[in-house]
C-alpha cells in the first residue's frame, strides 16, 4: 500500500509539474500574442495619425491656393471694370463730339464692337484663369486621394 500511494503521490506531483508547465507556456504564449497585437495597434495608430496630419496639410495647402486665386481673381475684376470705366468715358465724349447722326451711330456702332470683342476676350481669360486654379486648388487633395488608394491597396 505504500508503494501504491509513492507511485501516487508521484503521479500526481507529475501531473501538477505538467499542468504548472502548460499554463505558464499558455500565459507566455497569450502574453506574447498580446504584446504583438498591441505593437501592430500601436504602428497602426501611429500611421493613421500621420496619413490624417498630411490630410490636414493638404486641406491647408488648397485653402493657401484658394485664398491666393480669390485675390488673383478679384485683382483682374478690379482691372477689367478699371479699363471698362475708362473705355466707356472716353466713348462717351467721343459720342458728344459727333457733328452728325450718322457719325455719332457710327461711333456707336464701334463702341458697341469692340465692348462685345473685349467681353468675349475677357470671358475666355476668366474660363482659363478658373479652371488652371481650380486644378491647383484640388491638386493637394488629389495628392492625398492618390496616397489612400496606394495604402488600401497595399492592405488590401
Amino acid at each position: 500500500m505504500t508503494d501504491t500511494v509513492n507511485t501516487a503521490t508521484e503521479a500526481a506531483k507529475t501531473f501538477a509539474k505538467d499542468a504548472q508547465a502548460r499554463a505558464t507556456a499558455m500565459f507566455g504564449d497569450f502574453n506574447a500574442r498580446t504584446k504583438a497585437a498591441v505593437e501592430r495597434s500601436t504602428k497602426l495608430v501611429e500611421e493613421l495619425t500621420e496619413f490624417n496630419k498630411g490630410n490636414i496639410e493638404a486641406l491647408v495647402e488648397s485653402s493657401r491656393v484658394a485664398a491666393k486665386a480669390a485675390e488673383t481673381l478679384g485683382q483682374n475684376a478690379a482691372d477689367t471694370a478699371r479699363k471698362n470705366f475708362e473705355t466707356t468715358t472716353a466713348a462717351l465724349k467721343s459720342f458728344a463730339s459727333a457733328k452728325t447722326p450718322t457719325e455719332f451711330f457710327q461711333l456707336q456702332s464701334d463702341y458697341a464692337r469692340s465692348t462685345f470683342d473685349a467681353l468675349i476676350a475677357e470671358t475666355s481669360k476668366n474660363s482659363e484663369t478658373v479652371l488652371k486654379l481650380a486644378g491647383d486648388v484640388f491638386q493637394p487633395i488629389s495628392n492625398r486621394f492618390a496616397v489612400a488608394a496606394e495604402k488600401i491597396k497595399v492592405a488590401a
